[in-house]
């Protein structure tokens, strides 16, 4: 939160406007779905399996409104349930190429219904973080399973890696 400065000020417009995220989410979870079908390979990963498209939309939901109500105020609750998310597109095989740009097709859909239906650019400021904030988590999750897992199997230690990346890095 810190880092994305979400502010008390924020928490509390997020948790006045519940109700707004709550009606708006189903179409939210439209939009994000319908992007991410487009894709061949996202739509592969979807439908694999029968019903996951529908839970998925109704995980969406869930997620969507939990931005404006935290959860437990945006507090331990909050973060168990985002980096399990993480861990769930990471077993599915939902990467960071996926999920950046669908989290900015979010954002914009979001923006664009907070104007027609005369929000506060104050709110648009405050989802726009706690959407940050939860891509954070799915980011972290990725690269946190991606690691441990090269640990295990190469028995590198993190310090190596750090090396090592920071040396791939000089020569890009």
């Amino acid at each position: 939160m810190r880092r994305v400065q979400l502010s008390a000020e924020d928490k509390d417009l997020l948790v006045k406007e519940a109700d707004w995220g709550k009606n708006v989410a189903p179409q939210m979870a439209d939009i994000f779905y319908d992007y991410l079908g487009r894709d061949e390979e996202m739509n592969a990963i979807l439908n694999a399996k029968e019903g996951r498209i529908h839970r998925l939309r109704e995980t969406f939901t869930e997620w969507f409104h939990e931005m404006f109500t935290g959860i437990d105020g945006w507090s331990k609750a909050y973060a168990d349930s985002r980096w399990k998310i993480g861990l769930v597109h990471v077993r599915i095989g939902i990467g960071p190429q996926h999920v950046v740009p669908a989290m900015a097709v979010v954002v914009t859909a979001v923006r664009q219904q907070l104007r027609r239906d005369q929000k506060s650019e104050a709110l648009s400021d405050a989802l726009s973080k706690i959407c940050m904030i939860d891509l954070a988590f799915i980011e972290q999750a990725h690269a946190q399973v991606l690691s441990e897992a090269l640990f295990k199997e190469t028995g590198w230690t993190q310090a190596l890696f750090q090396r090592l990346i920071a040396k791939g890095a000089e020569t890009v």
